[in-house]
Formats: structure tokens, C-alpha cells, sequence
């Protein structure tokens, strides 16, 4: 099975552009861009997220919103970012769905980029995010909700889980991202899968060099699979983020062996991608999660969703022509 985040042969290009401020102006205003990207974005605003969470929670699926932004330099920015967290942790806290009976689970979690809270600032950023996150578990702990924090390229590594280790003696149930490209993360998933640790397992969407990141389709499978094993061997909560049959198979096959109930781990899939899988897993039974990003700056997140596979590059290409 071919990984979603290494499938495209176009992909170091469309990661390059996704960093290109002309293509984006190009991109972004080119006639029905828009509403293509509802197929993965559930849309600008907190009000349209919160529609389209609310339809997924009835649907038996638990869901995760992103405020979308990163690779915030301007502390206003940041505060901002902040704001719209807080805002969003509260109406969660107030849908009848976060207090539903989950198990060990909380139904409603939001993922937060620590980038985006001021990590990336010229000076003293690593000391905002750190701040800034504090205030959003606090908010998230009052409103009985969990949180995720993002992983971004191999460069932030270190910062980032540095500041999830220092956050997690206040409030253990902060959830970690690792990706199974990079080659440091199975020694991260050992040390990080202790009791109580939520770790949100994926391949990885970022174009990273081959002295930190496995290149082949085939290394980032095996070391997927290695991860999953350490995760499940482990007394923390894991967290399946992969669209993978083979390893949606291997979780289930992994969780039996190690006779884990249905309530200790779950699988996560990224809104409008393997929809109909997502409702027979959790028709079955199985937790399954939506990562349900939203807001204004799609485009970096849109150029990912692009990248990690060619039938959505040529369902965008084909799109813009016939609207064209």
C-alpha cells in the first residue's frame, strides 16, 4: 500500500509552491478554487465548522477542529489565534455531544499548532507558544475538552515536544503528533508512551531531507508499522491517524494482541478523505476521529491534501479547467 504522504511524484513541487506567495495569489483566486476546497476545509468560519461537527458528531464519529494557520511572526497574529481558540473551546464545551458517554474518551478535542500560538516569532517564541498553550488547556480542561498539539516540519521537533513534556505534569492528557517519516520517532514513541500519553500516530506531510526523513514508500510503511507496535506495547492512548487499509488492518490486528478494548485507542482520518470507511468503522463500533480543520488560511493546509495523493491533484486540475 502505497503512503498517502510520499503517493504523488509531484509532490516535492506542489510543497514548494505551498510555500510560494505567487502561486498562492494564483491559487487562491483562480474561479472555483473555493469550492473545491469545502471537499477538505469545513469552511472559513467558526459558525459553518461547528454545522458540519455537529453533523459528524451525530453520525457516532468524534471529531477534532483546527483553526488553520502556522508560521505566525507577528504576536498580534498569535493573540488572535489565541482568541478564536477560546472562543471555539467554549461553544464545544457547550454542545450537548462533548458530555455524551465515550468511554475513557473525550468525543471533542481541538489540534492547535504551536507555529500558529507564536512559536515562529523572532525572539522569545518558543516562550509565547508556551504561554499561549497553557491558557488553551486551562480553557479546553474547564470545557471538557482534549487537545492535540500539531507536528510540523523536523525543524520545530525538539521545541515542540519540549513544551508538551513541561505542559503535560499540569495537564497529562495533552495529546503529542509524531510522523512515522521522520527517523528519530520511533525513540519518541518510546519515550513518550507512557501511562496516560495520547500520541497521534502519521505518515507525515512535509518535504523533509533524507538525513532526518525516510524517502521511500516502503521505509515509511515499516517504520509506521514499528511506531503502531511500540504505541500499542505501550500504557498511553493511541491515536491511528492514517488512511491506510494495511494499517487500519494492523491497529485492529495490533490492539487484539495486546487486548486493548475499543475505548483505549482510535482511529483518525482528515475530513473528506475515506468518508465511507470512516462510517463503517464507527458503525462497527470502532472510535473513529475526524480532524475537521477550518478559517481563512487553508492554502498551506489544501497544498498538502494535493500533494499526499495524484487522484486529488487531477480532481483540482480537472475542476479549474472545466470552471476555467
Amino acid at each position: 500500500m502505497v503512503p498517502r504522504a510520499l503517493a504523488n511524484p509531484l509532490r516535492p513541487a506542489i510543497l514548494a509552491a505551498a510555500r510560494s506567495p505567487r502561486v498562492k495569489s494564483a491559487i487562491t483566486h483562480a474561479p472555483g478554487t473555493r469550492s473545491l476546497v469545502t471537499r477538505f476545509v469545513a469552511g472559513e468560519t467558526r459558525a459553518e465548522a461547528l454545522t458540519v461537527a455537529r453533523a459528524l458528531l451525530d453520525s457516532g464519529r468524534m471529531v477534532s477542529l483546527d483553526h488553520l494557520g502556522e508560521d505566525t511572526t507577528d504576536l498580534a497574529q498569535a493573540r488572535a489565534t489565541v482568541d478564536e481558540y477560546r472562543g471555539l473551546l467554549a461553544e464545544l464545551g457547550d454542545l450537548p455531544q462533548a458530555h455524551a458517554p465515550a468511554g475513557r474518551t473525550r468525543r471533542l478535542e481541538v489540534s492547535v499548532k504551536l507555529s500558529a500560538l507564536g512559536q515562529s516569532l523572532p525572539s522569545g517564541g518558543g516562550a509565547v507558544a508556551l504561554e499561549h498553550a497553557h491558557q488553551l488547556c486551562a480553557a479546553a480542561q474547564e470545557a471538557g475538552v482534549w487537545i492535540t498539539v500539531d507536528a510540523e516540519d523536523h525543524t520545530t521537533t525538539d521545541s515542540t515536544l519540549s513544551i508538551v513534556t513541561e505542559l503535560r505534569a499540569e495537564y497529562p492528557w495533552l495529546g503529542a503528533v509524531l510522523q512515522a517519516y521522520l527517523r528519530r520517532t520511533e525513540g519518541d514513541c518510546r519515550n513518550l508512551s507512557g501511562t496516560g500519553s495520547r500520541i497521534r500516530l502519521c505518515k507525515g506531510a512535509y518535504r523533509e531531507p533524507e538525513s532526518v526523513a525516510f524517502q521511500s514508500r516502503a521505509e515509511v510503511d515499516a517504520s509506521y508499522l514499528r511506531c503502531l507496535e511500540v504505541l500499542m506495547d505501550g500504557r498511553g492512548y493511541p491515536m491511528v491517524a492514517s488512511h491506510d487499509p494495511a494499517m487500519v488492518a494492523a491497529a485492529a490486528a495490533s490492539a487484539r494482541r495486546v487486548a486493548r478494548g475499543s475505548d483505549e485507542y482510535e482511529h483518525q482520518m482528515l475530513y473528506g478523505i475515506r468518508d465511507v470507511e470512516q462510517a463503517r468503522l464507527a458503525d462497527a463500533g470502532v472510535q473513529m476521529r475526524v480532524y475537521l480543520p477550518y478559517g481563512r488560511q487553508w492554502y498551506g493546509y489544501f497544498m498538502r491534501r494535493l500533494a499526499e495523493r495524484p487522484a486529488n491533484l487531477t480532481f483540482f486540475l480537472r475542476s479549474l479547467a472545466t470552471r476555467g
